[in-house]
């Protein structure tokens, strides 16, 4: 049996348990340490109260774990596994036991449970050499993770900046599978195909001009995603393009809110009830801006917009809100410094990624989307490589062999 644990119920996750689920190829259960997610609770980067629209737990099994009350998912020590765990693993027989990282200490316990009980491990982490980039403190708890990944069986990679990653710490090629980053595909897709006839209503009611190239920002309004660097690089690219209007759409919340909204002129503002018509005396570009938009709805913004622009630095350790417009039809820009971009966006088109926070890379890289725009088709037909059956494909594998070194294993074993 096939154990996994994990922090809570992800949406970009349960595709994968769901997709295991259907093919009954291989025993699994699903192991949660918190309900985060289904309920509505504070989210501190998006500065509200949230839970995901979609349904997170039908279709396969799984069981939250009696952790420690009060978990937290932000901090190592707020997610703790209770003793014992080896013994759920010996009473349910897995032969594997899976992870999804390190960041918080139930995945280092577990590991340590499983040996003790004698159950491969396998781990499915992000990280990659820039987002593990650091001083001397990053170096101590790199030495302390080596500690970890030598008692690791197999390393699920998603892309190539997380592979590299793995080789950098010592991991043996041989150890290595690839599962990459994905999305549920075929939902996006589904949803775009659905919203593409309204494109013209919702432009409106969001205030974004039909003549207008529209570049969407999705996600949380943070320093570490360098939403500033579109604001500047649209205005830029607005000075000249005189003949061409530049609109941006901003879906999302955060700290940042309020200094992105100095920088634009709102068009639109969903999150305070405001329709502006008067520049902001600053020569900002004009801007939408319609909050947070759930599993359910974030297609609206997919279909609405162009071209989405990812401009984080290293601490982006993928990028997933790439693989959902790519999904959906749409081209996007991304910043070198996202773990994404050499799988995603290099590969097709390389003039659509750029040196992150050079603001006149950005300015160009966004000029050529616009003269040279990807068709949906291109799009759509390299993400399809990055789907949740490439991994689910990865994992039936590799338990087989699992399975079948454990059976010539008792093959040798002398008969009594």
């Amino acid at each position: 049996m096939l154990a996994v644990v994990t922090t809570h119920p992800i949406q970009y996750q349960v595709p994968i348990w769901k997709g295991l689920a259907a093919r009954r190829n291989i025993p699994f259960k699903i192991f949660y340490l918190s309900d985060q997610g289904l309920e509505a609770r504070f989210d501190p980067g998006f500065g509200k109260s949230l839970s995901w629209d979609i349904d997170l737990l039908g279709g396969y099994e799984c069981e939250f774990l009696d952790a420690y009350r009060g978990a937290r998912l932000d901090s190592f020590w707020g997610l703790r596994l209770k003793r014992g765990f080896r013994h759920a693993l010996r009473r349910m027989g897995a032969a594997v036991l899976w992870i999804q990282g390190w960041q918080v200490a139930a995945y280092w316990q577990a590991v340590f449970e499983a040996q003790t009980a004698g159950t491969e491990v396998w781990l499915r982490g992000e990280t990659n050499a820039r987002s593990n980039a650091g001083g001397i403190g990053r170096q101590f708890k790199r030495r302390l993770l080596r500690e970890l990944l030598r008692r690791v069986d197999r390393f699920l990679y998603i892309g190539k900046a997380n592979r590299q990653f793995y080789l950098e710490q010592g991991v043996a090629n041989e150890q290595l599978a690839a599962a990459p980053y994905c999305v549920d595909n075929l939902r996006f897709a589904a949803g775009a195909a659905v919203a593409r006839p309204e494109r013209g209503r919702i432009r409106e009611g969001w205030g974004i001009p039909a003549e207008a190239f529209c570049f969407l920002f999705a996600g949380k309004f943070l320093a570490k995603k360098r939403p500033l660097d579109l604001i500047e690089a649209a205005r830029r690219l607005q000075n000249a393009c005189q003949g061409k209007k530049i609109h941006l759409l901003w879906v999302g919340m955060g700290e940042l809110g309020g200094e992105l909204r100095q920088a634009c002129h709102a068009c639109f503002d969903a999150e305070r009830g405001e329709h502006a018509n008067a520049p902001n005396g600053r020569n900002g570009p004009n801007a939408s801006f319609v909050g947070f938009l759930n599993q359910s709805e974030i297609n609206r913004a997919y279909v609405a917009a162009d071209c989405l622009v990812l401009p984080s630095d290293a601490k982006e350790t993928w990028g997933l809100v790439v693989n959902e417009a790519m999904a959906s039809g749409l081209p996007c820009i991304v910043s070198d410094a996202c773990g994404c971009a050499e799988d995603l966006i290099e590969p097709i088109r390389p003039d659509l990624c750029y040196p992150v926070g050079d603001i006149m890379a950005l300015e160009r890289a966004m000029a050529a989307a616009i003269m040279h725009t990807p068709p949906a088709e291109l799009l759509r037909a390299h993400v399809s490589k990055y789907d949740v059956t490439q991994t689910i494909d990865t994992v039936e594998a590799l338990y087989f062999e699992v399975l079948g070194r454990a059976a010539a294993k008792s093959d040798r074993v002398p008969k009594q």
